[in-house]
């Protein structure tokens, strides 16, 4: 009888050997196989010393086709082998089910398919972003856009929360086969957030750091410098709030009214 193929996809955080877990690294080394999607060579080198038959996903990308494309090729190789009967475990960069379309896709097809795949969790970028930057998203809210969706999209921002826009790199790209934009891309995304936030709003780019010699960027700019600034596939753009929160009062008025409801129910009942 040929064995029951499984898939595991998961998360091995940001900086290289310090952000894995004891139940990711444990179903590195007990798979068959290992496929890497990660963020560095280094990091694939690692992984490959926690088991030898690590492939890398890195060349299914190709300049000019569609990283949906690739994205498709990804997940049939690893298919191919959990068909076959292997253990199968996909290793990606932070957390497999952040800006990840590759994990989700695997384990939807596997399952489909009825063979067993979970995911487990990683450190991601925005969990760095919390500790490197002092934010709790409960203190004033936090609303997370893929800047090129908030471009093509009507979406709603709220300037009194953190706005927090990823892969601003690619800012305003259709072909999803580039890997970068530029100044004139961004300048529609300036002219957008604009009707928000002022010129002269500050707004921090921000990367995690993936390696222990490393330190995160946390820069701060103006949001009229994004058009020529330095902006990476793999910068994130942190908006802090711009004016206060708006006390909703009709709303206060209500939940007033039903405390004193349940203040005075004990001498009803008495």
């Amino acid at each position: 009888m040929t064995p029951q193929g499984t898939l595991a996809c998961v998360g091995l955080g940001m900086m290289l050997g310090a952000h894995v877990s004891p139940r990711s690294r444990s179903h590195i080394e007990q798979a068959d196989v290992v496929f890497a999607l990660v963020s560095d060579p280094l990091v694939e080198l690692w992984v490959q010393d926690m088991r030898a038959d690590t492939r890398s996903l890195q060349p299914y990308y190709c300049e000019g086709q569609s990283r949906l494309t690739s994205y498709k090729q990804m997940v049939e190789a690893m298919l191919v082998e959990v068909r076959a009967g292997r253990r199968v475990c996909g290793v990606f960069y932070g957390h497999p089910g952040v800006f990840a379309l590759v994990p989700h896709k695997a384990i939807a097809g596997a399952r489909a398919e009825g063979f067993e795949a979970h995911m487990e969790p990683g450190i991601s970028a925005e969990d760095c972003l919390y500790a490197d930057l002092g934010i709790d998203p409960g203190t004033f809210g936090c609303q997370h856009y893929e800047a090129s969706q908030l471009m093509f999209y009507k979406r709603r921002i709220d300037p009194s929360a953190y706005l927090i826009l990823w892969q601003v790199g690619m800012a305003g790209d259709r072909s999803l086969a580039r890997f970068s934009t530029g100044p004139a891309y961004r300048r529609l995304l300036v002219e957008l957030l604009a009707k928000d936030y002022p010129a002269d709003h500050p707004v921090i780019a921000y990367e995690a750091a993936t390696l222990p010699i490393t330190a995160p960027r946390m820069e701060t700019l103006r949001l009229s410098d994004l058009v020529e600034a330095d902006l990476r596939l793999q910068t994130t753009l942190v908006f802090p709030p711009a004016r206060p929160m708006e006390r909703n009062q009709a709303m206060l008025d209500r939940v007033a009214e039903l405390d004193r409801q349940a203040a005075a129910q004990p001498a009803i009942n008495a």
